[in-house]
């Protein structure tokens, strides 16, 4: 019998009151009042003693009432009940089923749930239309289920009724053959683009393999005389797909018989690490689940960053969660495993204060989400994702562009702390043995996940599959992360560990097989969310919070008695070996047996060419206004250049307590472009993180485009009192429609940018991830089929290491009387700037794109970060800020804002060969730097700075007023500071 219990707030209920604005702000003005009620469904076989003590488990009745029956507010004229549709993770109501289990005098059996939902209670002069409105603005129906009553409706019914989501399956699990010996080309591509045949005739989803790779097969298969099952086939899918073999960059390119990672990205560590000699850092890179680097003699840390663009397009919330806690399970996977001890983020978005309405279907079928909901999902699962895991989040970006309304870019990702040495060995180093126990850690598996990695190579489209996307839980895997690294790890219990990421186990357990030659796993050990899963779903299921580790046979008693004292879920699922073959059985039948060489290195390359043809766009003739005050007010007031602190105070940076520079900097709480973390304590070191990324360079070169992202990663460490000695990066490359010629030959620019501009500065990469298919085929919103592309876009992410985190620097101006400086050079460099994008925008409704975009004087920037360290290392700075998006101006601005001090800065000293005062507030010119000090340090400071490009513009003023004079020495700009920070806050106040 199933349970379902109430719960509505005796106090002003928070929650109500941010849903209310939310609508509001969503244009449902006629709402006058706003009431939640937790609804909670018990499908536990309780008597009435232990029903009792559930519910008094599950409320707190200080400020909260419960019923078992329909809690009725006192006014309100529609009622909206949202859940979840079977099978969908649900973490609050996983949550409430412990701690009901804990109450009762044995576990609970497995098919026992509860379920949770949630009813809003809407008073106001709404209609039908508008309540269903609002009630899809509410939530997503490929995971959430909608009941909508009204008032009548409702107390008719005595409420909005008993529903169960339990899953049902009523197929018998087995595998089939597949038959492709006898396949002409034709049937192969169907099957690798639509999926494996169901009986009814549907199919299951893309396996995104090319004829080619498919023919390659075919031709093994011939070889072991037989069909393959269709569980070797997904298999073979997801570990050959783009997403998890990054083919593009390993297949040959033009000339480049090596690919372009090999020669561009490894080819750069490779030289720099051979150039630094002794003073190399670098311990683990492009090996494992993150790169790896020194941080003093007793540990090392790791970084990755991952994309989750797709799911996240589907369903936001539950992609971005389960990228950032994939991506912390990536530390936890990292050597023996690394504790997760800083988050990063970054999103690029549509405006999300327009809905312009696509379609994956025709006929105005499958509507895809406005964004303004795929960004509000968006942050709110990276925010459950880190704060529900104890991960300080304290470094991110927001771009916006309309290229990304088809298919937002969602970065996420984790530095991990490592000791050098555990339980007596080096703790990067892991391999699995013959003989150790296949093991299983954390959640169980479900449909969630299927078909998560080929999904992720291909565009999106109507054959998108729901089962993609997945619902990460944060607190499960709280406790498999601490029972690993605080405890398993360093008793020295297991060889190796990885974790369950794209194509589930059968990547894991592969990728770990191949360290010892092979294993033998029996699915029907592997543990199920319900009962009725097909082998193939078991195998490549993505669902979270999942680990596999190689165990010693004579280790395995200690570690499962650990694991299980943790509450962390441990089975064995089979055993390494060195047969050389990777065997899976399912009910006494082999449903896998296929060669470790062939599975991992038997996909034959693909040699490609590219073309690549400079745009030429048309130059904007702008007149130039005298004053540019309103100029600059409407450049603070852009989405790309305005303040993100809706986003930033969100998220904890404070957890852990290590935030030495925060996301928010100075008395006017501006979002900084870096952030410093104590990682160990009792250590004075400290890390930074930060990034580059400028998308809308791609529109005139990407070369250019790579080398800013890079120049700008590194300038955004050095502004924060950071120094090239010991800083890494990281590249994530999203691209668009990479099987075009066109658009490989941008790539091929890119990837070399990295080699040309990585090594000289000695930066090593040590980690990265491509995402190659970043494309929206659909409709719009007249039906006519339309194809987005995002801006090829790379981010380059930065993590450095700094001796003493107390020289630290944040970017507000500190004293009045303190001196303002420019580093570097600016030059008429606005070529898909924002400036020129916001004139077009004013003048002719579009952006101006222009032709002269940003270059780098990589060996004149690396001298002056060397010299601007060393002054920041002496103590001569009180403030930096990189000069980057929007230029020049918004770097003062911001320099102003963040202390609420007044500034006084002139453009006749300016370096450079800027041509109009507005091209030299706005250029996007690279290298440049804001720095302020004290007057006493006037003389050391540019005794340093000698040789390099700097000039001495303007004073910090107790004022209050900001002031720009120009070239001819007029005033161009004047206005308060706080008018200023009004502006710049203005966007997203309301969010």
């Amino acid at each position: 019998m199933a349970h379902r219990i109430e719960v509505a707030f005796k106090i002003p209920d928070t929650r109500a009151e941010v849903r209310k604005s939310k609508l509001k702000h969503l244009g449902f003005s006629n709402i006058s009042d706003v009431s939640l009620v937790d609804v909670y469904t018990i499908d536990v076989t309780l008597d009435e003693d232990h029903l009792y003590s559930a519910v008094t488990t599950l409320t707190n009745p200080v400020i909260q009432k419960v019923s078992s029956g329909p809690q009725i507010p006192n006014n309100f004229d529609w009622a909206i009940e949202i859940g979840f549709l079977p099978g969908v993770t649900d973490n609050v109501g996983n949550t409430a089923r412990e701690c009901i289990e804990d109450i009762l005098p044995s576990p609970m059996p497995q098919e026992e749930k509860v379920y949770s939902s949630q009813i809003t209670f809407l008073s106001g002069d709404l209609s039908q239309e508008e309540v269903e409105s609002i009630a899809k603005s509410l939530a997503n129906p490929l995971i959430e289920r909608i009941n909508i009553k009204s008032r009548e409706k409702f107390l008719a019914d005595n409420g909005m009724g008993l529903v169960v989501p339990r899953v049902k399956i009523d197929e018998e699990p087995k595998a089939d053959i597949v038959n492709i010996l006898e396949a002409s080309d034709e049937e192969l591509q169907i099957i690798g683009k639509q999926g494996i045949a169901n009986p009814d005739g549907t199919r299951r989803g893309p396996l995104a393999l090319s004829l080619t790779y498919f023919k390659t097969i075919q031709d093994y298969f011939h070889e072991e005389g037989r069909n393959p099952t269709d569980v070797e086939l997904e298999m073979l899918a997801q570990t050959w797909s783009e997403h998890c073999k990054h083919t593009i960059f390993a297949d040959p390119m033009d000339d480049i018989r090596e690919g372009i990672f090999k020669r561009y990205i490894r080819g750069a560590t490779e030289k720099i690490r051979e150039l630094k000699g002794k003073d190399d850092f670098c311990v683990s890179v492009f090996g494992d689940n993150a790169g790896g680097i020194i941080f003093d003699e007793y540990f090392l840390v790791s970084h990755k960053i991952e994309t989750h663009n797709a799911p996240s397009a589907l369903d936001p919330f539950g992609g971005s969660i389960t990228g950032i806690v994939g991506v912390n399970r990536d530390q936890i996977g990292f050597g023996l495993g690394a504790k997760p001890v800083i988050n990063v983020y970054g999103f690029c978005f549509a405006d999300p204060r327009e809905d312009i309405p696509l379609y994956k279907g025709p006929t105005f079928t499958q509507k895809m989400l406005s964004p303004r909901a795929i960004m509000d999902g968006v942050i709110e699962g990276v925010q459950v994702g880190g704060n529900c895991s104890g991960i300080p989040t304290p470094q991110g970006f927001v771009v916006f562009d309309e290229r990304y309304r088809g298919k937002p870019l969602i970065y996420v990702g984790t530095v991990g702390l490592i000791p050098r040495e555990s339980a007596g060995r080096p703790s990067h180093e892991k391999q699995a043995q013959p003989g150790d126990y296949v093991v299983m850690v954390g959640g169980r598996v479900g449909k969630d996940g299927i078909h998560g990695a080929t999904f992720s190579s291909e565009a999106m489209d109507t054959g998108s599959p729901v089962t993609a996307v997945q619902i990460g839980d944060p607190i499960t895997q709280k406790k498999l992360s601490d029972a690993i690294v605080k405890e398993a790890r360093d008793m020295g219990l297991y060889n190796s560990i990885t974790d369950n990421g794209a194509g589930g186990l059968s990547c894991s357990v592969a990728e770990m097989a191949e360290e010892c030659g092979g294993c033998h796993v029996k699915l029907d050990d592997v543990p199920l969310k319900y009962p009725g899963l097909q082998p193939w779903e078991t195998w490549i299921s993505e669902s979270q919070e999942r680990m596999t580790l190689s165990v010693p046979p004579e280790k395995w008693e200690e570690f499962s008695d650990l694991m299980q004292r943790r509450s962390v879920e441990a089975t064995i699922i089979g055993e390494f070996t060195d047969s050389g073959r990777c065997v899976v059985e399912y009910k006494n039948e082999t449903v896998v047996d296929l060669d470790m060489g062939f599975l991992h290195h038997g996909l034959p390359p693909r040699p490609m060419k590219t073309t690549f043809t400079k745009p030429v766009h048309e130059e904007p003739d702008l007149s130039l206004s005298e004053d540019l005050t309103s100029t600059l007010h409407a450049m603070l007031s852009r989405p790309n250049l305005t303040s993100f602190e809706f986003i930033s105070q969100q998220y904890d940076h404070e957890v852990q307590g290590g935030s030495v520079i925060k996301p928010l900097q100075g008395r006017g709480r501006v979002n900084g472009d870096a952030s410093v973390t104590r990682i160990v304590l009792p250590s004075p070191g400290g890390v930074i993180t930060t990034q580059g990324i400028n998308p809308t360079y791609s529109d005139i070169d990407t070369h250019n485009m790579a080398a800013c992202a890079i120049d700008t990663a590194i300038r955004n460490t050095i502004a924060v009192g950071g120094n090239l000695d010991h800083l890494a990066i990281l590249d994530n490359f999203c691209w668009c429609s990479s099987d075009e010629p066109e658009r490989l030959g941008q790539l091929e620019r890119a990837a070399r940018a990295c080699y040309e501009f990585g090594v000289p500065l000695l930066t090593p990469f040590v980690s990265g991830k491509d995402s190659m298919y970043n494309d929206f085929k659909g409709y719009d919103k007249d039906g006519n089929p339309i194809k987005i592309s995002v801006p090829p876009t790379l981010l380059i992410s930065a993590i450095g290491v700094m001796e003493d985190a107390s020289k630290a620097v944040s970017l507000d101006a500190k004293f009045p009387g303190d001196l303002v400086y420019i580093l570097g050079e600016t030059h008429d460099e606005l070529g898909a700037s924002e400036y020129f994008a916001m004139r077009g925008e004013q003048e002719r409704g579009e952006k101006y794109i222009g032709n002269r975009v940003p270059e780098v004087d990589i060996n004149k920037n690396k001298k002056r970060y060397i010299a601007l360290s060393e002054a920041t290392n002496q103590g001569l700075v009180a403030s930096i800020q990189s000069v980057d998006r929007g230029g020049l101006a918004i770097a003062l601005a911001e320099t102003a804002m963040g202390g609420l001090l007044g500034m006084e800065v002139s453009l006749e000293n300016l370096p450079g060969t800027f041509t109009r005062d507005d091209y030299g507030l706005f250029s996007g010119s690279q290298g440049r730097l804001v720095v302020t000090i004290a007057p006493q340090f006037k003389e050391q400071f540019e005794e340093i700075m000698q040789g390099n490009a700097y000039a001495q513009i303007g004073v910090i003023k107790e004022d209050g007023e900001f002031i720009v004079k120009g070239k001819e020495g007029g005033i161009i700009i004047s206005d308060s500071t706080e008018a200023f920070l009004a502006s710049y806050k203005s966007i997203f106040e309301d969010y």
